[in-house]
């Protein structure tokens, strides 16, 4: 049995701060309406934060889902960092997804960029290269590159990513976060044979998203 916490780490100042806010307004009996309302907020805020285990398939040349979402944007397009000819694969995540990132591939990091930016709609196609994100360009273990973006929205205002170059992930570990709805666009060789289609669901840590 895992020993994780059932929540992510970033989320706990947020929790306890909802919950302090929470037993005040209940120490010092205030209007019952207003002392349920606070401790649902502070149920909320422990949901929104959660961190559930996930089963990650295995095998050569998989991609899997960095994010939970719905998929919003298949196309070709060039890739950040690297600049080649790629295809898109973009997963918008609402403020009632899951929001820790895992590692779409078993490799290593190549190189990780940052870029200030608005903060638009993340469901908008424009947000991928005018909002504020985090780039990283990733090598498989037999030498297949992509690059995956987590991507702020419009209430999200804060990119977590842990990467740097030269780390070396299995598929499926966590490595970030996005606070409050957002977007994680994924950029794969046009070889690759993408499986889910446009508006389906997809599971970070599970669902199969391309095989390489």
């Amino acid at each position: 049995m895992s020993s994780r916490s059932p929540v992510a780490k970033e989320g706990l100042p947020f929790i306890a701060a909802f919950v302090v806010v929470a037993a005040a307004a209940s120490v010092l009996h205030a209007h019952p309406l207003a002392q349920g309302v606070l401790w649902i907020l502070a149920g909320w805020c422990v949901w929104f934060f959660r961190d559930p285990e996930r089963q990650t398939p295995t095998g050569d040349g998989l991609v899997i889902a960095p994010a939970d979402g719905r998929v919003v944007a298949i196309e070709e397009t060039i890739a950040p960092l690297s600049g080649l000819p790629a295809r898109k694969f973009s997963i918008f995540m609402n403020v009632f997804s899951v929001h820790v990132n895992r590692f779409p591939i078993a490799g290593t990091v190549e190189a990780v960029a940052y870029h200030p930016g608005k903060f638009l709609n993340a469901a908008l196609d424009k947000a991928s290269i005018e909002n504020e994100r985090m780039e990283v360009h990733a090598k498989t273990r037999n030498g297949v590159s992509i690059s995956f973006v987590q991507v702020a929205g419009l209430v999200a205002r804060r990119i977590v990513c842990y990467l740097k170059a030269g780390d070396a992930k299995n598929a499926g570990e966590r490595f970030g976060l996005i606070r409050f709805g957002s977007r994680v666009d994924v950029y794969l060789p046009l070889t690759a044979k993408i499986e889910p289609a446009l508006g389906d669901k997809t599971r970070a840590g599970e669902t199969i998203i391309a095989r390489l």
